[in-house]
């Protein structure tokens, strides 16, 4: 091999799915470097160019060989570890070569085994088959050299005339042409048609006919006659009849049924099930074999086996890399994120020119938006408006994978927050820059430099503070610092040189999604790759559409979009889930298999993650379902991004003893059937920017089915903690209020044992709880049957004086014992 320099390489490929490939690259003689390449990067590795360096002796230079011509930044010991992990990449493939070679040897000695035994068998059956004709033949060889004999013997004595036979020949010969008996002619008479004969429907099929499967049935054709007779002639002549055996491209999923398999086979069941049964496997037709049973007894029929798998749908979604030849530039996307209410949608109303912030639910953005904009200079800016409260993490994770760029708003008055700390690692995690707009410096309270040091906590190193990010002082009610902000998205777009091929089938990713009453399941998308058109027929996660209609931003109509425009797509057949993925297909069927494959696989895949694999597992689980209590709920949300939010946010609540179970959740408006299920499970529904239609909301006062309607996540999360905490148990607090010792035991007749105590401190009341304590040993725990001052029943007796008790259902009481009285208090616990 070589390289474009004209070197000499050596190539060296990994067997497992996670190595790359290794170059070593020669130059007059001397080794230079070693060149790594994986499927996420390229590195250069420097190689040792004398063995006296590496071992530490010679002229003592460094081990890496000549400084000038290494590459900076690399030591010694970097050094050596790369070349070990080269050294144990060679040697790990190696072992895997041999481990693969050995195990396809194995598998090759498997076949011929079996295929060995099946020749046996076969050659064992038709030396069988052949003595049974050979048999056959002699007894009917002899058969008719007795049956000759037999006729010889008869033939001198048939040789006498005999009168009487003669007679007898005579009368039953034929009578010649023209000449009829006289019962001939009574025959004839009375078969003789009248005027209503049926002879005009000669040749016509009748029901009965045909039922009766008489004349006018299928019948055989003339090739089927002359197979028939073929083989009928082959058989008298003794000849063995074998047709020509048709060799199958059988297609072998990872599971297949033993009736399918004989069915792609063009084979007899019974024949499929024996050939397993010799191969010791005792199955059914109905039955799942694997696919490598079945693969062998594909090859024992003598067909050909061609491995497919139920992913191999989706192979006709193109996959290729674009040429550069063909790819333009486009318009970046930039994503705002940032902690709520630091004004991520004011800032972008001010650059739109637009008030969206206004016509929010209390102020704050509960979804996420795709804007538009076209700088003074001309420039076409993308960007996507994210949630900053808590419950969005996901839409802010969704923002970031198909961004280019992240503008990071921090309020100058509130310095880093949780949720910018978030923003930050979604965009490190993203791997895409970030410009850092230091937002409401017309505040009285702003202090841009607070701002700029707290950053330096999460290793964001401004312009400003000898950094690489840059940073821009902004106000989105004045229109301070905007085109300074925009000078600075243009410059970082500049620098990635972003391209895309608008000449190849659209690509794109589902920002939000929703269910609207007039128009059914909208999908906004932010088209990546390629160019949308009306008319395209494409997938997007578990469902498939025609695009019947697209919208941009500004709500006008538009027939195609290009990469970097979010345009809404109208002719979804369901409301797909946001942050899906979005490909063109060529025709419809493709499309609904693609969408039928995903949406088993995860109706599969929820099954296989809530089933419980062992009966003790089961029992477990259903144990410690026994001790926690749960709050049912049902969730309608305007969009999926929201519904999604709702959900994650419903799982936090809650503890060991309750918890919050969302039994179903979905965009649109609340319907007659949520309402039926609400009243099946004892549960509220709860709609987030979303109604209840005429028939649900009748249904609902009929069951007594409470409907909830919110606008502000913050009051839907607060409400359903403190229904939730209304399932707790109480909290028992037990409170100490007196002691008293027993001086004497007296016997009273139908009362028992009475202590004769002095209350020793505190109170002793009738209605409170007691302990008798022996040695400071709790013998006793239980009420008072009777508390007596003299003679009177009394409710309480103070400190110092004397009173006698009667314990409920307890007699072992004993002079110097004493009495702990306490009273039981229960505490409302609630879900912080």
């Amino acid at each position: 091999m070589s390289d474009k320099d004209g070197k000499k390489t050596l190539g060296v490929r990994g067997g497992g799915p996670r190595s790359g490939s290794v170059k070593q690259s020669f130059s007059h003689g001397r080794t230079k470097n070693v060149v790594v390449e994986t499927k996420r990067k390229r590195v250069v590795m420097p190689k040792p160019a004398a063995s006296k360096s590496a071992a530490g002796g010679g002229s003592g230079k460094p081990a890496g060989g000549d400084p000038s011509r290494r590459p900076a930044g690399i030591s010694d010991a970097e050094l050596e570890r790369r070349m070990k992990a080269l050294a144990a990449a060679k040697a790990r493939e190696v072992e895997e070569a041999a481990q693969r070679e050995a195990e396809e040897k194995a598998r090759a000695e498997e076949r011929e085994r079996r295929r060995a035994e099946q020749e046996a068998k076969e050659r064992e059956e038709r030396e069988r088959e052949e003595a049974l004709k050979a048999k056959a033949e002699e007894d009917a060889r002899r058969l008719r050299e007795e049956e000759e004999s037999k006729r010889r013997a008869a033939e001198p004595a048939a040789a006498a005339p005999d009168p009487a036979a003669a007679q007898a020949r005579a009368a039953k010969a034929p009578q010649p042409a023209g000449r009829k008996t006289e019962r001939d002619t009574r025959n004839d008479r009375a078969a003789k048609p009248g005027k209503g004969d049926d002879r005009r429907r000669s040749g016509k099929l009748t029901v009965n006919q045909a039922l009766a499967g008489g004349e006018g049935g299928r019948q055989r054709s003339i090739a089927a006659m002359r197979r028939k007779q073929e083989r009928a002639r082959q058989k008298a002549m003794g000849q063995n009849v074998e047709r020509e055996k048709v060799v199958r491209n059988v297609n072998l999923p990872e599971a297949i049924m033993v009736s399918e398999l004989a069915n792609r086979m063009a084979e007899r069941v019974a024949d499929v099930v024996k050939a397993l049964m010799q191969n010791g496997i005792m199955a059914t037709q109905t039955q799942t074999i694997d696919a490598d049973t079945a693969e062998l007894i594909i090859e024992e029929f003598g067909h050909r086996v061609v491995r497919v798998s139920d992913a191999d749908v989706e192979q006709v979604i193109e996959q290729a890399e674009d040429n550069p030849e063909h790819l333009k530039p486009r318009a970046p996307i930039i994503t705002i994120m940032g902690h709520v209410d630091h004004g991520k949608t004011s800032l972008l109303d001010a650059i739109r020119k637009t008030r969206v912030v206004q016509g929010e639910a209390g102020g704050i953005t509960q979804h996420i938006g795709a804007y538009q904009v076209t700088t003074p200079g001309g420039q076409l800016l993308t960007f996507l408006d994210t949630p900053g409260h808590a419950a969005f993490t996901s839409m802010r994770a969704r923002g970031a994978q198909v961004t280019d760029i992240v503008v990071l708003v921090v309020a100058a008055d509130d310095a880093v927050m949780p949720q910018t700390v978030e923003a930050i690692n979604h965009a490190k995690a993203a791997k895409v820059p970030m410009i850092v707009a230091i937002n409401k410096i017309d505040r009285p309270a702003a202090n841009p430099d607070k701002v700029r040091t707290d950053l330096l906590q999460h290793e964001v190193i401004v312009e400003k503070m000898s950094g690489e990010v840059q940073d821009v002082e902004v106000s989105a009610i004045n229109g301070t610092g905007l085109d300074e902000l925009l000078e600075a998205i243009g410059l970082q777009a500049e620098l990635l040189e972003l391209k895309a091929n608008p000449d190849r089938p659209a690509q794109g990713a589902v920002i939000e999604a929703q269910l609207d009453i007039g128009r059914g399941p909208v999908a906004t998308v932010l088209v990546e790759k390629g160019t949308l058109h009306q008319g395209d027929i494409f997938v997007v996660g578990e469902q498939w559409g025609r695009v019947r209609a697209m919208e941009n931003d500004q709500g006008k109509r538009v027939k195609d979009a290009g990469p970097s425009v979010p345009v809404e797509v109208l002719g979804l057949n369901g409301t797909p889930e946001a942050g899906d993925v979005l490909n063109v297909v060529e025709t419809e069927a493709q499309a609904r298999e693609i969408a039928e494959y995903r949406a088993n696989a995860a109706k599969e895949k929820r099954a296989a993650a809530g089933a419980a694999t062992t009966l003790e597992q089961l029992m477990a689980k259903a144990k410690a379902d026994e001790n926690v209590a749960e709050l049912p709920i049902l969730v309608k949300a305007d969009v999926q991004g929201s519904a999604e939010a709702i959900v994650q946010a419903m799982e936090k609540i809650g503890n060991d003893e309750v918890r919050v179970r969302v039994l179903h959740s979905g965009v649109g408006a609340i319907t007659e059937s949520d309402i039926g299920l609400a009243e099946a499970s004892g549960a509220p529904v709860f709609g987030f920017n979303v109604r209840a239609n005429a028939p649900a909301r009748n249904s609902a006062n009929q069951k007594g089915v409470e409907i909830r309607y919110y606008s502000v996540i913050y009051d839907l999360v607060d409400d359903v903690k403190q229904a939730a905490s209304g399932l707790l148990s109480a909290e028992v607090r037990e409170n100490f209020i007196g002691y008293a010792e027993i001086k004497e035991v007296f016997k009273v007749s139908n009362v028992g044992k009475v202590a004769g105590c002095l209350v020793t401190e505190g109170i002793a009341r009738r209605s409170a709880g007691v302990r008798l304590l022996r040695d400071n040993v709790v013998i006793h725990e239980g009420t008072l049957k009777t508390l007596k001052r003299f003679k009177d029943e009394v409710a309480e007796v103070q400190s110092g004086q004397e009173c006698g008790m009667a314990f409920e259902n307890y007699d072992d009481i004993r002079p110097g014992d004493v009495i702990e009285i306490f009273e039981r208090e229960e505490v409302e616990r609630s879900l912080t």
